[in-house]
C-alpha cells in the first residue's frame, strides 16, 4: 500500500498532475479497481460489498499520510531540527504507523466478514502486482521521455 502510494505521487509528479482528484490519478484508479476485481475474481455481490470497506481503509490511510506522515517527513528532510523536536517527530510517526496498523487490522477484519479467506490473501498479491505494473510503466515512461531528450 505505501508503495502505490508513492508511485501515485511520483507519476502524477513526474507527468505533472499534482492536484488530488486529477485525471491520472482517477484513471489509475479505474485500473486498480479493474484489476482487483479481476484478479480476486470478485462475483458482484462480493463486488458490493468489498468495495466499501476498500475504499474507505485507503481513504484513512490516504488521511493518515496526508495530515501526519507527509508534513513529518518533510520536516525530517530538511534536517536541521533539535533532538528535542526528533523525539517528538519520531512519537509523531510511531502514532501514525499504529494508525495506519490498526486500520489494516479493520480492513481485515471487516473483510473477513464478506469474503473468503482466500480472496483477502489474494488481494495483497493482487495489490502488489498493480503496484509492481505501476513502477514498469514509470520506468518506462522515464525511459521513453530520456530518449526523446537525447
Amino acid at each position: 500500500m505505501k508503495r502505490l502510494i508513492l508511485i501515485l505521487i511520483l507519476l502524477t509528479s513526474t507527468l505533472g498532475f499534482s492536484q488530488p482528484g486529477s485525471e491520472i490519478q482517477e484513471k489509475i484508479k479505474a485500473q486498480k479497481i479493474a484489476f482487483i476485481t479481476d484478479k480476486l475474481d470478485l462475483s458482484s455481490e462480493e463486488a458490493q460489498q468489498f468495495w466499501p470497506i476498500y475504499n474507505e481503509f485507503e481513504a484513512k490511510v490516504e488521511t493518515i499520510k496526508s495530515e501526519e506522515l507527509r508534513p513529518l517527513k518533510k520536516e525530517m528532510r530538511q534536517g536541521n531540527v533539535s533532538d528535542k523536536r526528533a523525539n517528538e517527530i519520531l512519537e509523531k510517526l510511531m502514532k501514525a504507523e499504529t494508525a495506519m496498523f490498526e486500520a489494516k487490522q479493520e480492513l481485515l477484519n471487516d473483510l473477513k466478514k464478506v469474503l473468503p479467506a482466500k480472496k483477502i490473501i489474494l488481494l495483497q498479491v493482487a495489490e502488489d502486482q498493480f503496484n509492481q505494473k505501476l513502477l514498469d510503466r514509470l520506468k518506462e515512461f522515464r525511459e521513453r521521455r530520456q530518449k526523446r531528450r537525447n
